[in-house]
């Protein structure tokens, strides 16, 4: 069977198609990854062949200012761009690419609408992998209405439910109970671990990779993603003038278009780098601040690690709410937020035990879940003809 691997975006997007990508290899079949430009490497670091399609989204290192959150304005960047002009052109780019390579199948990331309609008008069946953690930020009344032009344009009947991620087979790599209930799982949805989580999380680990200016204290990690790296203003000096005040080892990751020498002087408990693969991060943590990335605060929960969340855009306001609501830690205004209530909510966060009991609950729900290798017989099924 030959796969075509299809995502959006960056590492965000990439990261949760990987584990079902490597099961979908060890079972003997073909892959091909596809996505922007600048994520080449990436994809060959991982050990796949790649070959490039659409454009680069906003991963130039221009410098954008600290904004307030505004729900219209992330749902009109995902109306107008991920399911306008970046699905329109995404749309072009896979088909062709179908064309040439003439996949059984593709799976793709949950916002990588043009790869949908290009393997639709292809003929070929897809299944979706979840990127968004809480499940209210793709909703059919924000993309639907552009996604339903661009499958006129592609001779496609309209959509106007949005049925067409969901509608052959849904990867969800999150724990269930992290989900908004208010938008549950569909039907087609089979549910896995996380990516870098083990079935069973023990003690005992290896010291953590990058130095440890206070042995024994605890660890706490501080990253505002690989996206949103270039809009957070004075944040990252923020986070390391409140975490650094606190007696703890910090690791604050600040991204390839910030240098660290920008977050200013910090005492030598506050090791700076510019990206540190997480998986090697977070089993040695012991709270996590973050900009509310799926992929980050996912990772968190999943080692029963407790949060702080200041939320920049995309879906991480929603992911935020959750934290709030299952009480797996606090969340801050990033516009606002002063070194002292950074370091005060880290410190909550450490030291009030029902934080981190919650974030076991939803630990111990996705260290229970299947590994990917269970979804391919189900991806395996949509190749077969009917």
């Amino acid at each position: 069977m030959r796969v075509l691997v299809s995502f959006v975006g960056g590492r965000g997007h990439l990261e949760p198609l990987l584990p079902v990508a490597r099961a979908l290899e060890t079972a003997g079949h073909s892959l091909l990854v596809t996505g922007q430009p600048s994520m080449g490497q990436a994809v060959l670091d991982a050990g796949f062949p790649f070959l490039a399609t659409g454009e680069d989204l906003g991963d130039t290192g221009k410098r954008f200012p600290l904004l307030a959150y505004d729900t219209d304005r992330e749902d009109d960047s995902l109306r107008r761009g991920f399911a306008g002009r970046t699905a329109r052109r995404r749309a072009t780019d896979v088909f062709a690419l179908c064309r040439y390579w003439v996949p059984d199948v593709l799976v793709c990331d949950e916002i990588d609408f043009g790869a949908m309609v290009a393997a639709e008008r292809f003929g070929v069946r897809a299944a979706t992998v979840l990127v968004t953690a809480a499940g209210s930020f793709v909703r059919p009344e924000v993309v639907a209405p552009a996604l339903d032009a661009l499958r006129r344009e592609s001779g496609l009947p309209p959509d106007p439910g949005l049925a067409m991620p969901a509608r052959d087979l849904v990867v969800a790599p999150f724990p269930p109970g992290f989900r908004d209930p208010g938008h549950p799982l569909p039907p087609t949805a089979v549910s896995i671990r996380p990516p870098g989580v083990c079935p069973a999380r023990a003690g005992g680990r290896a010291p953590p990779p990058w130095p440890v200016a206070r042995p024994g204290a605890p660890i706490v990690y501080a990253t505002l993603g690989t996206i949103f790296d270039t809009e957070s203003g004075d944040l990252f000096s923020r986070l390391a003038a409140g975490l650094g005040a606190l007696p703890v080892n910090v690791l604050l990751t600040v991204g390839r278009h910030v240098r660290p020498s920008e977050v200013g002087p910090r005492p030598p408990h506050v090791h700076v780098a510019s990206f540190v693969p997480q998986a090697g991060v977070l089993p040695h943590c012991a709270a996590v601040v973050s900009h509310g990335g799926s992929g980050t605060v996912i990772g968190a929960l999943a080692h029963g690690v407790p949060v702080v969340v200041l939320p920049l855009g995309a879906d991480q306001d929603r992911n935020a709410g959750r934290v709030a609501d299952l009480g797996t830690g606090l969340v801050l205004d990033p516009l606002t937020a002063t070194p002292a209530e950074i370091g005060a909510a880290t410190l909550r966060v450490l030291r009030e035990p029902a934080f981190a009991g919650a974030a076991r609950i939803l630990a111990d729900e996705a260290a229970e879940l299947p590994g990917a290798e269970v979804v391919v017989g189900a991806v395996e099924g949509l190749a077969s003809p009917g």
